[in-house]
């Protein structure tokens, strides 16, 4: 990502009101500096483009392992209310034949990846007072931010420069063809759900991942199924309850899967949560090699759900925004092929159920 003076493009109308907005406020992040300036988060990393940022070629079958080359890296996949980051080793990466589907499967970095909706790439390298910070960030085609992995004092830097010269698209254009979100269907009322089938079929799981098979087979939204599928199944909890059980988790040292996601990407940590702090509403998880940031203000709703399993049943905690969207869901640690550990199912049955007003 060397730039000579002489190629370096005269910064963009879009760029410079972005500079002036960080003079105002330093510490602005990149998500908020774009809704700030009424654009898309992709279209502010685009304009970057020529300064210190490298549009890619969206290969993620070539792409995404090549990650493993540059070593430890930090991962960090986000939603509206939660950021998850997570430490590792970019290794065991598989994608589908079809290109729709990918996964990374490691004792550090677990990522679930849905890439028919990821459009662009981009490799930063960001001269701060501390040094130069370099990361690959993921954009879908409405140029929200997908999934970014940036390099740390662990990391092969020398790997760096090769990697981003082997996938430098071509045209090196700001310009980017963002899509309008489709709309997403209304959810059927609930007097149009068959709340015993629901069940019925609830009841006769085999595995966690057949549920959102079974909430499309029944046309039913995923906070709704919760609603109509009965205490047995779901109840909903005390907000509080959330940060509460991750505080006794890290006091009792009972390891936990947390999932967060958006749309295209679901990354996972799996083990012991130990540092812990309140900044403001936000709760946070501050561990080595793992970080998480949940902003409590935005959880809504918090639900205790019960799926049966070839392997018995297994209990969550999930936790979704005022538009039913999820925010995080919480697990005990747990392989396919072994039951639930009862010091987690104990606890998470602990979790205070929401008085009815």
């Amino acid at each position: 990502m060397n730039l000579s003076p002489s190629a370096a493009p005269s910064p963009t109308p879009l760029y410079q009101a972005w500079q002036a907005l960080r003079e105002q406020q330093p510490h602005l992040r990149a998500r908020d500096a774009a809704a700030a300036l009424g654009v898309s988060e992709a279209e502010l990393i685009a304009s970057r483009i020529g300064l210190d940022a490298v549009r890619l070629r969206p290969e993620w079958a070539a792409l995404l392992p090549a990650l493993g080359e540059l070593g430890q890296i930090m991962a960090l996949t986000r939603n509206e209310h939660c950021v998850h980051e997570r430490k590792g080793p970019y290794r065991e990466v598989s994608i589908a034949p079809n290109g729709q589907m990918g996964l990374v499967v490691s004792p550090d970095i677990d990522l679930r990846f849905f890439l028919s909706g990821w459009a662009f790439a981009f490799a930063i390298a960001e001269q701060t007072e501390h040094g130069t910070h370099r990361s690959l960030q993921i954009f879908d085609r409405q140029g929200a931010a997908v999934h970014k992995v940036f390099l740390t004092e662990a990391s092969d830097a020398s790997a760096w420069e090769p990697l981003i010269e082997r996938f430098r698209a071509d045209e090196q254009s700001a310009e980017l063809e963002l899509q309008a979100a489709a709309e997403p269907a209304p959810p059927a009322a609930d007097e149009a759900i068959d709340v015993a089938a629901l069940r019925a079929d609830w009841a006769e799981l085999k595995d966690t991942h057949h549920f959102h098979a079974m909430l499309r087979k029944h046309g039913v939204a995923r906070t709704q199924a919760l609603r109509l599928a009965g205490a047995q199944w779901a109840e909903p909890l005390q907000l509080g309850e959330l940060p509460r059980t991750l505080d006794v988790a890290g006091v009792r040292e009972v390891p936990v899967m947390v999932f967060v996601g958006n749309r295209h990407c679901i990354q996972i940590h799996t083990g012991p949560v130990r540092n812990l702090r309140w900044m403001g509403d936000w709760f946070n998880v501050l561990d080595p090699l793992f970080n998480l940031h949940l902003k409590t203000s935005g959880v809504s709703e918090l639900w205790r759900v019960r799926k049966p399993s070839s392997d018995g049943m297994v209990t969550s905690l999930e936790a979704f925004d005022a538009d039913g969207e999820l925010v995080l869901q919480l697990f005990g640690e747990r392989k396919p092929g072994s039951p639930e550990r009862e010091d987690w199912r104990a606890l998470a049955e602990q979790a205070s159920v929401l008085e009815e007003a």
